[in-house]
């Protein structure tokens, strides 16, 4: 598990963070994995071509 999921997570069913948001922190650093993001959103991650 990703150091911020839980928080990232937290911020998204609080409706704070878009699921634009979540992609655009997935594979970063400090932010999440594909895994993380299907996980908090229920939808696959796809990469923005």
């Amino acid at each position: 598990m990703s150091k911020n999921f839980l928080k990232f997570k937290s911020y998204y069913e609080k409706g704070l963070y878009t699921k634009a948001r979540l992609q655009n922190l997935t594979g970063k650093k400090l932010g999440i994995t594909a895994e993380e993001y299907e996980q908090i959103t229920g939808e696959p991650y796809e990469p923005e071509s």
